[in-house]
């Protein structure tokens, strides 16, 4: 039986012909591996790669094809424990180690690889398996449920309430809502979920609705047929396809504009994509988690997100509480941070002075966890000795703690950040909600973009369309 591989005239479609009585294209045999996969020339740059190192790695087909694999996996066994460094052998040891994937995530992965000879025995090139670690990482959730979850730690009431369901709806296939304000954890919860359901050893892919425009957006989700649109030099599989059999985590879906939500509920309902200028759909098996930090009741009474999205979104709902409500969790995670930050720098502090401590749970953290560990992190990067002083705290932690003992002395009520400006919120329209919280963040912030976007969870760039779409530059 002839057997050969062919590129078509474009280049782009390998075809295993001779096995079946049509020729059939090598990269939809690829993409059955459950395992990521690349097929590699002679020089390591990559040939061919399946979808499930794809969904790993960010890259796709076209922008990984002819780069070297270590510009593509980005882990730090490359230089130095690369399997195919041991030299013309034809089995190579596994090698466990972590990849950088284009999201900055770091992935545990196990990495092994195989020769392909030709027909005449010659080495033509390889192939490697990579296999994604994360869900082997997953703890035993019924032993330690009850102080943390994954990477969600705490032991106040209002965590512990989550922490109970967490594990009932991580069995399911349902849809899950999370909100919460910004730095609560949302990001933590997601990926906890998927690691903790039966779908952990698929991809888990997220996509921020509010980083691109709809447009882009569009192609990324669903993905694109070649010549669908101006630049579409070739077809693109979206991350719906690219999760299939594991989950997609949606993150500020109340950014996602009216018309993807429209799309976005016939997916819901059907586990049907259709691809930008295809007209044939692809089933998928993915299970959606959204998160959003906007009162969405308020967008539908606005018109502003479709109330028939919110109820299908809406199946399975977890409210984050901010940490200011969070009784005793400042200071358990507090010990945590310090403990690892301090590890991770090679310092070797011991805790946190009575003052400035004192002065780190009175704060009211707008910024959630995220700010508690930027603050640990500012202290760990200052502190010189073995104890964590007032000197080593942001200079805006150092003021807010200086003026609500001068209150205390003075009895009289201290105007709060974000936290008040939040409380206050019935009446407003969100526009006014997000304009406040823009502008107090910056005065927290002391004018520093970069820190105010830190505060509010934002990218800097989010940070600034929105000043500039609400003229407040």
């Amino acid at each position: 039986m002839e057997q050969k591989n062919t590129l078509d005239s474009a280049g782009e479609t390998v075809m295993v012909r001779g096995l079946f009585p049509a020729g059939v294209p090598f990269g939809g045999i690829l993409d059955e591996i459950p395992l990521g996969a690349a097929v590699m020339d002679l020089k390591r740059r990559v040939v061919l790669m399946n979808r499930a190192l794809t969904a790993l790695t960010g890259y796709d087909q076209a922008e990984a094809r002819g780069i070297h694999c270590s510009n593509i996996l980005r882990s730090s066994m490359c230089l130095q424990q690369c399997p195919l460094n041991g030299g013309d052998c034809n089995e190579y040891a596994f090698v466990q180690s972590n990849i950088i994937n284009r999201s900055r995530e770091r992935i545990p992965v196990r990495i092994s690889a195989s020769p392909i000879h030709d027909l005449e025995g010659r080495r033509a090139g390889y192939l490697s398996l990579v296999e994604d670690l994360r869900s082997q990482e997953k703890m035993d959730w019924k032993s330690s449920h009850s102080t943390n979850f994954g990477s969600l730690i705490g032991r106040s009431p209002q965590i512990e309430k989550i922490f109970s369901i967490l594990p009932m709806v991580a069995q399911t296939d349902s849809s899950i809502l999370i909100t919460g304000e910004s730095g609560t954890g949302k990001d933590v919860v997601a990926e906890a979920i998927h690691l903790a359901s039966d779908r952990a050893k698929g991809p888990f892919i997220k996509v921020n609705c509010a980083a691109l425009p709809e447009t882009l957006l569009e192609s990324e989700l669903f993905g694109h047929q070649k010549g669908a649109f101006t630049g579409a030099a070739e077809n693109k599989p979206g991350r719906f396809k690219l999760a299939h059999n594991g989950t997609v985590f949606l993150t500020e879906v109340g950014d996602l504009p009216m018309g993807l939500q429209s799309k976005l509920l016939t997916f819901l309902d059907d586990k049907v994509i259709f691809p930008l200028g295809s007209t044939k759909g692809v089933k998928v098996n993915v299970r959606i988690i959204a998160a959003t930090l906007r009162p969405l009741e308020q967008m539908v009474r606005e018109g502003l997100f479709r109330s028939d999205l919110l109820f299908r979104l809406n199946v399975v709902r977890l409210h984050l509480p901010p940490l200011r409500e969070r009784e005793g969790d400042i200071r358990l995670l507090m010990d945590q941070m310090l403990s690892t930050i301090s590890r991770q720098f090679r310092k070797n502090i011991r805790g946190v002075s009575e003052d400035a401590l004192s002065m780190l749970l009175n704060h009211d953290y707008p910024g959630n966890i995220r700010e508690l560990k930027n603050i640990v992190e500012y202290a760990v990067n200052v502190c010189q000795s073995d104890m964590v002083q007032v000197s080593h705290l942001p200079e805006y932690v150092f003021e807010d703690g200086l003026r609500q003992k001068q209150a205390a002395k003075l009895s009289i009520p201290v105007p709060s950040s974000l936290g008040q400006a939040r409380s206050d919120s019935r009446g407003c329209t969100w526009v006014d909600m997000e304009k406040k919280m823009i502008l107090e963040a910056l005065v927290a912030a002391k004018g520093k973009k970069s820190k105010a976007a830190d505060i509010l969870g934002w990218g800097r760039s989010t940070l600034w369309r929105k000043m500039k779409k609400f003229g407040l530059e």
